[in-house]
């Protein structure tokens, strides 16, 4: 597993939307995390825990909260209620040869024998309304609803939380481990999980449970009934069922023969017009309906032959009529304009000549009076072409009729007819029916015919139904009598079995003893060489321990000098113990082949500078393919920051900028210095 990219949103002192870019180079593990005391270091490590494990996650600040409050708690306080706290980690999931990983701790992408996995993108959001967390789970940008729902046992699988403290651990963890005798039961439980320890145990327990399991059957074990009395019953029964078997093959044949039957009664009374015939009454009724409706449209068409509708035939001379009534109208205007003019006419002369002007100008004017009248004269008709003679208010009838009245009748006329030709066709297809209707005699036949097939046709289905039933009702007797007899041999054989798995049980029992103690001594005895092996890796005084053995009973350290006698844990500084808990994890690390990343916090604790360059020159670029350090500017000051740079074992460095004002954290790029 690597970690590849941590997003905190709202959570602790992390305002808003941070990212964190963890991805490892290759050959360079580090990723360095620099921040002062209560700047969120911490934080970081507590959002990997909570983002992994959900309610099951061991975090610094929880305390005895329930995982509601803790939610709430952990949500920063500028956060509006509107407003999401989220925390998403995208992990690498690696396949491949575990052992190898082991041995080098670093993981080489361009290597063919190391195989990748996709990427998960592991998502939980809440708000302060909310009383639980959203988990999600994204496969590139696809949702794993399915892992989604597994996701406990999966990451169980891959990272299991009783070990994830040998993982994600603090400088303050290192220390209580270095100052105990033994580990802690936690602990305990963790070694025995990476060493896998616990199988031979649990296979222990469930012998004991399987064992117990056993011999509760045998003393439960009731008097078993007579085996001959089944067999009989059974063998009767099935005689029944045969029987019945046959019996509903002749049903369903004549059933057959009877619905076969049944539809040619039906085709015939059909095709005879007895169908028809059973609906006459309702055909003479329609009759008459129809009947009635063609002689109310054609009293309808009667009445507006009565109106004007008729004029509709000679629509053409009635609008000659209105354009010759109009000529004349205009004619007869004009006639009367005519009389006016020329009487006017007469009196301008009269006037000119009394106002004695030139004979020139005087034949103008009545050249110009005289061009005018005729104009005039041309616009009167004719008294050959004047023979209407009609009123303006006939004029004005005769266009309401065309406009209005004539057309709205036309329309009318027009749906009526079309409704009675509907109503004739329906008239003739009634009538058409009860011509091809049967007599009352053959009806009365044809009816009885059929309901003589269909009454053979149900009672035939209503007995194979019963039949049917009855094969049922047997069968289900016949697996009560085969249960019966199948509890019978199960319980014979259970009896016979369970004995022999009881008998069984306290062999295996020997056998794996003497196993999980050969395991105990093998695992321990690599573990036993791992850690002595990282220890005085670690140790600047490498003859200062010879050996380091690890107790089969609590898993305790002992350690032996040069010439093989004990050295007692007393005599090691408080940094050299410190090493020695440093040691033990790592040792645990390689022994376990786990390909999974390494983070601490406060790392370095209270070593001094010789244990401090060893640790930077040793541990931190050899503990796993990827190691997050999350530091003060204490503990890796200056001279280790440049050491490590040295090594070019940091691939990124980021610097946790705390402001006390608002009691916020900004994830910047570089360290301290």
């Amino acid at each position: 597993m690597i970690f590849l990219e941590l997003v905190l949103e709202n959570f602790g002192p992390y305002r808003g939307r941070q990212v964190l870019n963890l991805r490892p180079n290759e050959g360079k593990p580090i990723l360095l995390l620099g921040g002062m005391n209560g700047g969120g270091k911490t934080t970081l490590m507590d959002a990997i825990r909570l983002v992994l494990y959900g309610h099951r996650a061991e975090c610094s600040t929880r305390g005895n909260l329930s995982y509601s409050n803790f939610l709430k708690q952990c949500i920063n306080r500028h956060t509006p209620d509107s407003e999401k706290t989220r925390l998403e980690l995208l992990v690498q999931i690696i396949s491949g040869d575990s052992s190898k990983i082991a041995k080098t701790d670093t993981l080489n992408p361009d290597d063919p024998e190391s195989q990748f996995h996709t990427q998960l993108r592991i998502i939980r959001y809440w708000t302060k309304q909310d009383s639980k967390d959203t988990l999600g789970i994204l496969n590139g940008e696809f949702p794993e609803n399915t892992l989604r729902d597994t996701w406990d046992d999966y990451i169980e699988n891959l990272l299991p939380l009783g070990i994830s403290n040998l993982f994600l651990f603090d400088g303050e963890q290192v220390k209580e481990l270095a100052d105990l005798d033994a580990p802690p039961p936690l602990v305990v439980q963790a070694i025995q999980s990476l060493l896998g320890l616990e199988l031979a145990d649990r296979l222990d327990t469930d012998l004991d449970i399987l064992s117990r399991r056993q011999q509760k059957q045998i003393a439960d074990k009731q008097e078993l009934g007579n085996l001959e009395e089944i067999d009989r019953k059974l063998k009767g029964y099935d005689g029944e069922k045969e029987r019945i078997t046959q019996e509903i093959k002749n049903t369903e044949h004549m059933l057959k023969r009877a619905i076969n039957k049944a539809k040619e009664a039906e085709n015939e009374f059909v095709s005879e017009g007895g169908k028809i015939a059973a609906e006459r009454h309702q055909l003479d009724l329609q009759r008459k309906s129809e009947e009635a409706k063609i002689q109310q449209t054609r009293d309808a068409l009667v009445n507006l032959a009565a109106t004007s509708l008729p004029l509709s035939l000679i629509e053409p001379l009635m609008e000659q009529a209105i354009a010759q009534g109009k000529a004349e109208q205009e004619s007869l205007k004009a006639q009367i304009s005519r009389d006016r003019i020329q009487e006017r006419d007469r009196r301008l002369l009269d006037y000119l000549q009394t106002l004695q002007l030139a004979q020139s100008q005087t034949t103008d004017i009545q050249s110009f009076l005289q061009q005018d009248y005729h104009h005039l004269e041309q616009e009167i008709l004719p008294p050959e072409n004047t023979w209407l003679h009609a009123t303006p208010e006939e004029l004005e009838t005769l266009e309401k009729l065309i406009a209005y009245d004539i057309s709205s009748q036309r329309e009318k006329a027009q749906a009526e007819s079309k409704y009675l030709e509907k109503l004739e066709r329906q008239l003739m297809d009634v009538e058409r029916k009860l011509t091809v209707a049967a007599s009352p005699e053959r009806y009365q036949e044809l009816r009885e015919a059929k309901e003589r097939a269909n009454d053979k046709k149900t009672k035939l289905e209503i007995d194979l139904e019963y039949k049917h039933r009855q094969l049922r009702d047997l069968e289900r007797s016949i697996e009560e009598v085969k249960k019966q007899l199948k509890d019978y041999s199960e319980k014979f054989l259970a009896q016979e079995n369970a004995t022999h798995i009881i008998n069984s049980i306290a062999r295996v029992k020997t056998i794996l003893e003497k196993y999980r103690e050969k395991l105990t001594l093998k695992k321990l005895n690599k573990l036993e060489n791992q850690v002595t092996e990282c220890f005085r890796y670690l140790l600047h005084k490498s003859d200062l321990v010879h050996r380091v053995v690890v107790s089969t009973e609590d898993y305790s350290l002992s350690l032996y000098d040069c010439e093989g006698k004990p050295l007692p844990k007393h005599r090691l500084s408080a940094g050299e113990k410190q090493l020695l808990a440093i040691a033990f994890l790592w040792g645990l690390a390689r022994v376990s082949g786990r390909q999974l990343p390494v983070a601490i916090d406060t790392p370095l604790g209270r070593l001094d500078s010789s244990h401090r360059q060893n640790l930077i020159e040793r541990y931190f670029p050899s503990a796993s393919h990827q190691v997050i350090l999350l530091s003060t500017d204490t503990e890796i000051a200056q001279t280790e920051i440049e050491n490590l740079r040295n090594q070019e074992a940091i691939t990124r460095e980021y610097l946790l900028k705390y402001d006390p004002t608002n009691g916020q954290t900004t994830i910047k790029d570089g360290y301290f210095w």
